[in-house]
């Protein structure tokens, strides 16, 4: 058995907890912040910051995360599949390029937010000027600001999966198959928009390996395949990714205001504790029903909530 340890930042653990949110084992391990399981991979993330992945594919999977792969010997006549989204063509970052990401899949409150946006090299530098970086590194004041003046300079096309929608497909779509068919939807979606206008290259920021998100594409009726590549912490290669992360993060938190004035209570973000007594609250005052409506049921929340009711 494989086994990998990395180092990562806060900001990183944050965004993998998010990502294996449909992954996690209810196993408790000393000073960890979640432990999950993937593909056959053991996953468990401590408060230190390191992350240790074990299992067959625990060098795939680590590499997600910026680990190194170990290198392959070459042999004539072979094809690496995975040649687009080890490396991004030289000067990736001057391209004129379709960006797409994704917020709120780890968030038991609010929707799934998808967008993708095209910037192209005539406004490389006026989203630089800006100040269009990763959404991370911003506050959410700067974020809904910015997102304002991105929408009015760069072509975009935003998808909201509201929370009683997400409920209604969940049991068919897992959480990596939604965002696999929002992305192609929403890239798809500004590709129309764009026409005859084509980018040079389209960035996913990655959130699954390239053979999966390939498996779950191929189950769309349309689906965009053409110069897409794959890399995490895409809004570190190209500004269209970043502009796309505020977007969708900016809408996010829009929702989630809008939540918090409807139900009368400040709605969180993220899947902690505090999301537990909020949906409590909300359960005593309507119901499953009336939750289904503003959380993803699915998420252990939800028993958690009921507990609290009892």
């Amino acid at each position: 058995m494989n086994t990998v340890v990395i180092k990562v930042t806060p900001s990183v653990m944050k965004k993998m907890k998010e990502t294996y949110n449909g992954n996690l084992v209810n196993k408790k391990v000393p000073y960890s912040e979640f432990t999950a399981k993937k593909s056959g991979t053991a996953i468990t993330a401590y408060t230190s910051g390191k992350v240790m992945f074990q299992g067959d594919n625990a060098q795939r999977e680590a590499a997600l995360w910026g680990a190194e792969l170990p290198k392959k010997k070459k042999h004539t006549g072979s094809s690496d599949s995975s040649a687009k989204s080890a490396k991004l063509p030289a000067n990736f970052s001057q391209l004129s390029v379709v960006g797409s990401d994704e917020v709120g899949n780890g968030s038991y409150f609010g929707p799934v937010t998808v967008c993708a946006a095209y910037a192209d090299k005539e406004h490389l530098s006026a989203l630089k000027a800006l100040g269009v970086k990763d959404s991370k590194a911003l506050t959410d004041k700067q974020i809904r600001q910015l997102a304002e003046k991105i929408k009015e300079l760069i072509p975009f096309q935003l998808l909201v999966v509201n929370p009683e929608k997400y409920n209604q497909i969940q049991p068919t779509y897992n959480a990596v198959r939604m965002k696999v068919a929002l992305h192609n939807q929403a890239i798809g979606l500004l590709l129309d928009k764009l026409a005859p206008v084509t980018p040079e290259a389209i960035l996913i920021d990655q959130f699954t390996p390239e053979g999966n998100y390939n498996k779950y594409v191929s189950l769309e009726k349309t689906k965009v395949n053409q110069k897409i590549y794959f890399t995490t912490k895409g809004e570190q290669y190209h500004l269209a990714v970043a502009a796309a992360s505020i977007i969708s993060r900016a809408s996010f938190l829009d929702e989630l205001d809008a939540a918090s004035v409807e139900l009368g209570l400040t709605v969180p973000s993220g899947a902690g504790h505090k999301s537990d007594e909020v949906a409590a609250k909300v359960l005593r005052k309507g119901g499953i029903e009336l939750l289904g409506k503003y959380a993803k049921l699915h998420f252990a929340n939800t028993e958690k909530a009921k507990k609290l009711v009892k």
